[in-house]
Order: structure tokens, then C-alpha cells, then sequence
């Protein structure tokens, strides 16, 4: 009677366990969560943060990604790429607005699994605006903003789509002329743009009774935590690094970087021993792989890659001029390591990218070769003109009529007499009196000892042979 209690009081505490873990309120996970805070304005050094984010968080099977929301927008394009990089995440994604998920915030929360609110917090607002080079909002010509307003609207829609939140709410956002409303409750008025505050976005509405948006307003990071049932995990923040400021600032600069290291490499190649234009070369193009492997792109193989290309081409140069298929192998080599460093890859996404992805290596790749091609025209015409370029060339003939002799004359040895010191083979060392001069014969070989004498001199080239009566 005792072990059928125990065995039913077990039952019943399991049953509860998996209801309560089914609910998602108090079940624990303890793999990790990364923290990813999109603060302030959304540009480029924020889509590296995120790249790195999602890259580590899909190797390391982290059990949530959490992004943390303080921002009133940013740029589109680096909305969309950070779009492109939560597409294909499995790892479970949370929109945590803290207070607001403005404009580019509300489409990236949009793409998220779950969106999280805290109190008096704000999502929405979505519509594209642009902004002067001074900073201030200009209004756009009616044809751009139609255009604009539908990228965005289609961008927002998909989305939203894609991660089961409500198409229609996220287009209202973007779109001023649509009215918004589940059923007969009109939740967002035609000629307004719709933002939710956090009591707006939990509201329950049709008749199944669902959250308008958010899931729930939570207090802090920590309620959230308990809310999604990872009280228990460890929890890694990444932040904007200097490094990464860097990269963004190399990346915006890279055709640039590119074009002016393959030049470097090109003049270097064709006046061997001048050093500084390979040096700078190389310089740059570490600059330019630094800053993509900063930015997640470029790895430690395509470095590889392009060193054993650059090997290569060396040897052609250097060693085996002529022989064509090692250089060209070289070279082949090279741009497939800068393409392939150039490729964007999604976290979660195919191994091996697809041809769209290849579109802007080879654009910037084309612009670079084309700016090395301006760049060799312009060092061609303009640098021999330059002081530093004329201290390195010879610019007058040194004609012997002119006085000028590559060595010494020795014209006054012929005929002198002397010892061979080692055996010619035929060059060797004669001593002459008290003059120790590299001699060779013509073809003979005298042993070391023979008396030798002075036929022919022309400058260092000394000719002797054995004297007749030895």
C-alpha cells in the first residue's frame, strides 16, 4: 500500500513537473543565453556585434538569444542585414524592449521569436524617413517616398511572417494610410502610424483570445529570464569593441585599401628590389584581411589562402621566370581568398553560399582592380617625376668618352710576371710581387706554383698564362 502512494505521489509530482515546464513560466534551461544590447542608432558596427553574437551563440548550442531594445532607429540597410542574419537562427530568438524598438527597431524585433516589454515601453513607428547631412529629417519627393515606403512595408511584412507575428500590425507601422483593427476594434486609425505602448502590444484580442504582440511586460532582464524559463544559464553580453569600430571604418574604405595593396604588389613585382611599394602593399592588404576577420567575415583560412597564392607568384617572379602556370596559379589563388573573404555568411545558413552572395566580392573586386589599373597609369606618368622617384634612377649615360670607367685601368699588368698561389681552374689567385690579384687562364689548368705571366687586362678581368720557359 505504501510503495502504490509513493509510486502515485511520484506520478503526480512528475505530471506537475512537465505542466509546469509546458507552461514555460518556472521551467529551467542552464545552457547559455546571449545578451545582445541594440542601443542608440542601428548602423554597421552593430551588425558585426550581431554577426559575432549569432555565429557563437549556433557553434556554442546556446539555448536563447536576447536582444535588448533601447533604440529610436538607425540605418535601413543595416536593419536588413541583420534581418538576413536572423533568418536561418535555430536558436530561439526574444525581442526584449527596454524602453523602445523604434523605427529599424521595431522591424528587426519583428524578426525575432518572441517580443517581451517592459512598463511604459514603446514599439512601432516604422516608417522611413531621410535624413540631411546635417542630421535633420528632409521631407522626400512623393514618388521616393511611395517607393521607400513599400520596401520597407514589404521588408517589415516578411518578417513578421516569417516569425508568426501579425503581417497586417507590422505594416501599419510603416504605413500611415492603413487602418489597423482585429475584428470590428480598431486598434490604429487611418493616417496614423502605429506605435504600441507595452500595455497596447499584450492586449488579447480575437476570438482565440492571443497577445496583440507582446507576450508579456516583465520588469528587468532578470523577470525575463524567469518568464522564459532560463533562471538557471549562464548569460554572455557582447558589447560594440573598439576592434570592431575599426573594422567598420576599414570595411567602408575596403575597395580602397584593396585596390592600393594589389597595386603596391604590382609595382613591386615589376621593379624588383625597390621594397617599399611591396612593403606597403602587404601593409595594407593585412590591414584589409584584419578588418573582415574582425568584422566575421574573413578566417583564418582564406588568410592561408591568399599567403600561399602570394608564395606562388614569388616563385614565378623570383625563381622560375617563364613558366606561366605557377604564377598563374598564384594569382588564381589570391582572388579566390578575397572573394571568398568578402562573403557574408548566414549563421545557420548553407555551408557553401549561394550566387547571390557572390554579387559584391566581385563588384568590389572589379572596382579595385579597376583602381589599381588607374592607380599604375598615374604612378607610370607621375612618379618619375617626383624627387624621391629620381633619387633611385640614373638619369644620365655614364659614357667612357665622358670619363666615366666601370673599374680601375689595368692595362699596365700586361706582360708582369708572377706566381700562381693556388691552382687556376681556370681562375685562382696569382701573386705579382707584392700584389695578390684573382687571375684566371684561358681554359688551362696550371697548378699551384707555375710561374704565370700577364696577357690581357681589362679592369678586374685579369688573363695570364704559364710563362713559356716553366
Amino acid at each position: 500500500m505504501k510503495t502504490l502512494r509513493m509510486l502515485t505521489l511520484l506520478a503526480m509530482l512528475f505530471a506537475g513537473t512537465i505542466a509546469v515546464a509546458a507552461d514555460g513560466t518556472a521551467s529551467t534551461n542552464a545552457g547559455t543565453v546571449y545578451l545582445i544590447p541594440i542601443t542608440d542608432v542601428i548602423d554597421d558596427a552593430l551588425v558585426y556585434v550581431i554577426r559575432r553574437g549569432l555565429n557563437e551563440a549556433v557553434q556554442k548550442d546556446a539555448s536563447a538569444i536576447v536582444f535588448e531594445f533601447n533604440t529610436p532607429g538607425g540605418r535601413l540597410s543595416s536593419a536588413e542585414e541583420i534581418l538576413h542574419l536572423l533568418r536561418d537562427v535555430k536558436v530561439p530568438t526574444y525581442s526584449f524592449v527596454n524602453p523602445n524598438a523604434i523605427s529599424a527597431g521595431a522591424i528587426i524585433a519583428m524578426a525575432t521569436d518572441h517580443i517581451y516589454m517592459t512598463p511604459g515601453s514603446k514599439i512601432g513607428d516604422a516608417m522611413p524617413i531621410m535624413i540631411s547631412m546635417f542630421g535633420s529629417v528632409e521631407p522626400m519627393p512623393e514618388s521616393i517616398e511611395e517607393k521607400s515606403v513599400s520596401y520597407v512595408s514589404a521588408m517589415i511584412r516578411a518578417a513578421a511572417q516569417h516569425k508568426g507575428h501579425d503581417p497586417e500590425l507590422a505594416e501599419a507601422m510603416v504605413r500611415r494610410d492603413t487602418e489597423y483593427k482585429v475584428g470590428d476594434e480598431v486598434i490604429s486609425k487611418k493616417g496614423r502610424l502605429l506605435t504600441l505602448t507595452n500595455r497596447d502590444a499584450e492586449r488579447l484580442v480575437g476570438p482565440d483570445k492571443r497577445p496583440l504582440l507582446s507576450e508579456g511586460t516583465v520588469a528587468d532582464f532578470d523577470e525575463l529570464l524567469t518568464k522564459i524559463g532560463h533562471t538557471s544559464g549562464d548569460v554572455v553580453e557582447l558589447r560594440v569593441t573598439m576592434a570592431e569600430k575599426i573594422a567598420r571604418l576599414i570595411e567602408s574604405f575596403s575597395v580602397i585599401i584593396l585596390g592600393l595593396g594589389l597595386l603596391g604588389l604590382y609595382i613591386e613585382f615589376k621593379t624588383p628590389g625597390v621594397i617599399l611599394p611591396g612593403i606597403l602593399g602587404l601593409t595594407l592588404l593585412a590591414i584589409w584581411f584584419w578588418g573582415y576577420h574582425i568584422a566575421g567575415l574573413a578566417g583564418m583560412e582564406e588568410i592561408a589562402i591568399f599567403v600561399v597564392g602570394l608564395a606562388l607568384l614569388v616563385v614565378e617572379v623570383l625563381f622560375l621566370p617563364g613558366m606561366g602556370f605557377i604564377g598563374f596559379g598564384g594569382l588564381m589563388l589570391m582572388a579566390v581568398a578575397l572573394v571568398m573573404a568578402m562573403i557574408e555568411h548566414y549563421p545557420g545558413g548553407p555551408s557553401w553560399p549561394t550566387l547571390p552572395q557572390f554579387r559584391v566580392p566581385f563588384m568590389n573586386l572589379g572596382m579595385a582592380g579597376i583602381l589599381s589599373t588607374v592607380g599604375l597609369l598615374l604612378a607610370s606618368r607621375y612618379l618619375p617625376k617626383t624627387p624621391m622617384f629620381r633619387g633611385l634612377v640614373l638619369e644620365s649615360a655614364t659614357a667612357r668618352s665622358a670619363g666615366f670607367r666601370a673599374s680601375a685601368d689595368t692595362t699596365a699588368l700586361v706582360g708582369r710576371r708572377g706566381t700562381a698561389r693556388t691552382a687556376l681552374r681556370p681562375a685562382g689567385v696569382g701573386d705579382f710581387g707584392d700584389r695578390r690579384l684573382t687571375v684566371v687562364s684561358r681554359g688551362d689548368y696550371i697548378i699551384a706554383g707555375t710561374e704565370i705571366v700577364v696577357v690581357e687586362a681589362h679592369g678586374n678581368r685579369v688573363i695570364v698564362e704559364a710563362c713559356k720557359s716553366a
